[in-house]
């Protein structure tokens, strides 16, 4: 059988970007896109069934919609009147200039019953939830996360976070199977100082006291780290020539995502992450892998344990 992840993703985006021609000439790039629509691509890229839950309305929400579907990504959509985020990137001077971008509207009370109720329905039906967040966390009400958090949980279902803030500790209330974070998220919701690594330990730690089971902290160009039960692990994350940076976070999450929901070993499932996270930054596109790659990467990736003083 095959497995079914369902991705929470409540506000997708449109996402315009230009870059140049070898003649000089734009090439203009429209793609749906935002956190959600990121890690549901790489899923579908890794063979998963995927289901994705999201609002769409206004110009830009149909077209992101239709652009997501054809993707292969099955879309359970509740129509609303509010418009979807939208953003204009142009890379034609070698770096990202953004030209215009908006995140969307906030999502009302009759959207977010809407909403919650197609997200409980498919994620009882799915083997893993991913819940991830709208490009302005302030659109959709903590409280939804809450309780779909725990009304899963409660019936059976494993939950997967990509999260900080309120939605995060809106999550933990309810419980979540495996958190992904980076540290720079960890040291901006002030549960460390800095990057050294003994005070993301330590916050890791007070996550799972939280009630995240299994925690991965992404620390950009150095190793990983990985709580699983009682143990801290360093993930080495292979060493890959940047195309572009953004997306590794996210190509973690699923990477990680999909191996659970096949019932893969924890241990096992952190290098395949560090693995998926690794390979997206050799790609343009956000959000996108090739799935015999990050098998034969993960291979190669030898987990560490953790030992006070290492970086």
């Amino acid at each position: 059988m095959t497995e079914k992840v369902m991705v929470f993703a409540p506000i997708p985006l449109l996402t315009v970007t230009v870059e140049e021609q070898q003649d000089g000439t734009p090439d203009i790039h429209v793609h749906s896109g935002g956190q959600g629509v990121w890690q549901a691509r790489v899923l579908v890229a890794l063979g998963v069934d995927t289901v994705l839950c999201g609002t769409f309305g206004g110009e830009s929400g149909p077209v992101a919609r239709q652009l997501i579907e054809n993707e292969g990504i099955t879309v359970h959509p509740v129509v609303r009147q509010g418009r979807n985020g939208t953003y204009v990137h142009d890379r034609r001077g070698g770096s990202r200039s953004t030209v215009a971008e908006t995140p969307g509207d906030p999502l009302t009370r009759h959207d977010l019953d809407d909403l919650y109720s197609v997200a409980l329905a498919e994620g009882l039906k799915a083997d893993t939830s991913i819940l991830s967040g709208p490009a302005d966390p302030s659109l959709v009400s903590p409280e939804t996360y809450r309780r779909l958090t725990n009304d899963l949980r409660a019936n059976g279902g494993k939950i997967v976070v990509d999260l900080c803030g309120d939605l995060l500790r809106a999550c933990l209330q309810g419980g979540v199977d495996l958190l992904k974070i980076s540290h720079e998220e960890v040291i901006a919701d002030g549960r460390a100082d800095d990057d050294d690594p003994e005070q993301l330990v330590a916050a890791m730690r007070a996550l799972r006291d939280e009630g995240a089971d299994t925690v991965l902290v992404s620390r950009a160009d150095n190793p990983a780290l990985a709580l699983i039960g009682d143990e801290i692990l360093q993930v080495p994350l292979p060493r890959m020539e940047v195309v572009e940076p953004r997306g590794a976070g996210d190509s973690m999450t699923a990477g990680i995502t999909a191996a659970l929901a096949r019932g893969t070993d924890p241990k096992e499932a952190v290098r395949f992450a560090a693995a998926a996270g690794a390979l997206n930054v050799t790609r343009h596109g956000l959000g996108t892998v090739h799935e015999e790659a990050v098998r034969e990467l993960a291979r190669r990736i030898e987990l560490e344990p953790y030992r006070p003083g290492t970086s």
